[in-house]
């Protein structure tokens, strides 16, 4: 068992009031630890503790904070059998993926924001006015508070930490209550670099999600969640007028056009529309198919989906772990229970008979644009496939839904997929691929899939502010 406690000032300690949460491992079903459930008193020490430490932080130049965040990217590789171990034990993820796709990309991004720190964009000196010259400061916002998802946890911690560490804030992170230790562990070794106060982290519940966005000290609120969760936060923040960035839900439509690379694209979809048991706000989960090719697709589509295995990769093999937690389960369950009588299970549908929360690959095909599973987000291992006529009807398909975080196109025609790439209203488009992401490049949605970026320099501006100076 494992004893998990909140980074406040520099110094990991228990809730206030003594309060936890059980940690269960998604792969047994069985506890594994406790973490705090903080409350009141908790936030308010780590607020006071951000605000303290802005001054000095900030005042840094970028070079310091360079030299901070590469320490932090070379201590998680260090580290990384440890930083494995602790992600796995709260998300059940296969160890092996884990260590292969998530932690290069997790210090990649560390380190690609190092570089960026010490590259913000600005005006030059000019004068617009004869006889004054005006200049532009482009300076960190104060105290952020983060709070970050249940599906990649170490991930989504850094891509919200190490932009607002970057331009000079100070944080105060709070990780979903089920998956908090990759992110008190991220604190941990970060401590041996930075000065007290400046990254923060409360483990808790919605409740102390809520306490942390109210909180007075707080300048920006920065959440990779549900939609539900965002619309919340945005309520709640306006009252004390708040800067946000909302990262939230996907519903990702593919177009698979006739002239597409049918091979490549049922390998490539297949393996990432399951890929951490689909929980994943990109994750290619409406496969909308020109009707010509439908029906060889889905029979190609299932046929692979059945070759991939959910395991924990601890003496088996496995393309894909458990779903998170029970409640998940339920969902994907639920939605899948409440298929109406036209939708056809092509493959899949059920959770699997052994201890843990995981659910076989699941196609479904027979779906209309207005069914449930279609327009809802089932974040699992869970696809629906449907027929198109023609370019247009796709791209009104692929719209048709709340969300607007990203979406691919398959196809040899260039100018179609162009036409696709401006007509859908997503924040991100792939051709012929899908859910590569770079540092370099924004990751963020429109809609209701919220506003904002995470990655790239775009993602690092959101943490600055700009002042106009004139001489």
């Amino acid at each position: 068992m494992t004893t998990v406690l909140n980074h406040v000032g520099g110094k990991e300690v228990p809730a206030a009031s003594g309060a936890t949460l059980s940690l269960i491992d998604p792969a047994t079903a069985l506890p594994h630890g406790t973490a705090p459930l903080s409350g009141p008193r908790d936030v308010d020490a780590a607020c006071r503790a951000a605000r303290l430490a802005f001054p000095g932080w900030s005042a840094t130049t970028p070079a310091t904070r360079q030299s901070v965040l590469l320490r932090m990217a070379d201590a998680l590789e260090r580290e990384a059998a440890t930083v494995a171990d602790t992600e796995v034990r709260d998300t059940g993820k296969p160890r092996a993926l884990f260590l292969v796709d998530e932690l290069p990309a997790i210090v990649d991004v560390l380190r690609y924001v190092a570089g960026a720190a010490r590259n913000l964009p600005g005006t030059a000196a000019a004068e617009y006015t004869p006889g004054r010259t005006s200049i532009l400061r482009r300076e960190p916002v104060g105290v952020c508070a983060q709070i970050t998802p249940w599906n990649y946890p170490l991930m989504m911690a850094v891509w919200k930490v190490a932009p607002a560490l970057a331009a000079g804030n100070t944080v105060v992170l709070k990780p979903s209550d089920t998956t908090p230790s990759s992110a008190v562990l991220l604190a941990r070794l970060a401590a041996e670099q930075l000065p007290p106060g400046v990254l923060n982290v409360v483990c808790g519940d919605r409740g102390t999600g809520r306490l942390l966005v109210a909180h007075p000290e707080v300048r920006l609120v920065a959440v990779t969640g549900s939609v539900r969760a965002g619309q919340e936060i945005a309520a709640a923040a306006a009252a004390d007028l708040k800067r946000l960035h909302l990262e939230l839900g996907g519903n990702a439509p593919v177009l698979v056009h006739a002239d597409a690379d049918l091979d490549d694209a049922v390998e490539q979809l297949s393996s990432l529309s399951f890929y951490n048991a689909g929980q994943d706000c990109t994750a290619p989960t409406r496969i909308l198919v020109d009707h010509r090719i439908h029906d060889t697709f889905v029979d190609a589509f299932a046929r692979r989906a059945e070759r991939r295995v959910p395991g924990t990769s601890v003496g088996e093999h496995a393309d894909f772990g458990p779903l998170a937690h029970a409640t998940q389960l339920a969902v994907v369950q639920g939605m899948l229970e409440r298929l109406p009588a036209h939708a056809e299970v092509v493959t899949g549908g059920r959770a699997l008979d052994r201890p843990g929360y995981f659910h076989q690959a699941t196609v479904v095909a027979g779906v209309r644009q207005g069914d449930e599973i279609v327009r809802s987000e089932v974040f699992g291992p869970v696809v629906t496939v449907q027929p198109f006529g023609d370019e247009a009807e796709a791209l009104r398909m692929a719209n048709a839904v709340p969300q607007g975080l990203a979406a691919s196109v398959w196809t040899r025609d260039h100018d179609r997929a162009m036409r696709a790439s401006r007509a859908l209203h997503t924040g991100i488009v792939w051709v012929n691929t899908h859910g590569t992401t770079v540092s370099e490049m924004p990751h963020g949605g429109v809609r209701h899939s919220g506003y904002g970026s995470d990655l790239s320099l775009t993602g690092l501006l959101d943490y600055t502010q700009v002042k106009h100076v004139m001489l």
